[in-house]
């Protein structure tokens, strides 16, 4: 089953903010957090932490805003997500924040992992790996080229930086 992305849903404020991490489980990229969430009443279970089922939501809506703005189309589905393990609660009032990075890059997709982690204490509340966008033709809804590559992404990203005048050293 795939998800479609509509850009209509994923226009809600996010307060942003760029810092680096290496090296999680052995991922060898830089993860930028991009974005934070505050957990609500609504967002938690009946153990009063929050729900495995809204963080995924949350996941798939920051990772599909990130691949959005690295492919430059809003023209994507979510095809798969891979492994996800839950490590630590977050309980109401907690800030959480979203590090995303690019995995791979291929003809038609873009794959991509999400740490998310509560932003006071740097506590790991879950990681997804292996989350995969498709860019599909708007009217037939089949996969199309998006024309990028893993090195033009990440110059992309670094003159996109540049252009937010922010310290990253």
């Amino acid at each position: 089953m795939l998800l479609a992305i509509n850009s209509g849903h994923i226009g809600a404020l996010r307060q942003h903010c760029y810092t680096k991490i290496s090296n999680y489980n052995g991922m060898d990229e830089n993860m930028r957090f991009l974005s934070r969430r505050l957990v609500m009443q609504g967002d938690l279970n009946y153990a009063n932490a929050l729900f495995g089922g809204r963080a995924l939501e949350w996941i798939d809506e920051e990772a599909a805003i990130y691949a959005i703005c690295q492919l430059e189309t809003n023209s994507l589905v979510t095809k798969h997500m891979g492994a996800i393990s839950f490590e630590s609660p977050a309980k109401l009032g907690d800030v959480v924040e979203f590090g995303l990075a690019t995995k791979a890059v291929g003809r038609t997709s873009i794959t991509v992992s999400c740490l998310v982690r509560n932003k006071a204490t740097k506590k790991t509340i879950c990681f997804a790996d292996d989350i995969v966008f498709v860019r599909v033709d708007a009217q037939t809804q089949r996969p199309e080229p998006h024309h990028k590559t893993l090195e033009m992404l990440q110059t992309q990203t670094v003159k996109e930086l540049r252009t937010l005048n922010l310290d990253l050293e």
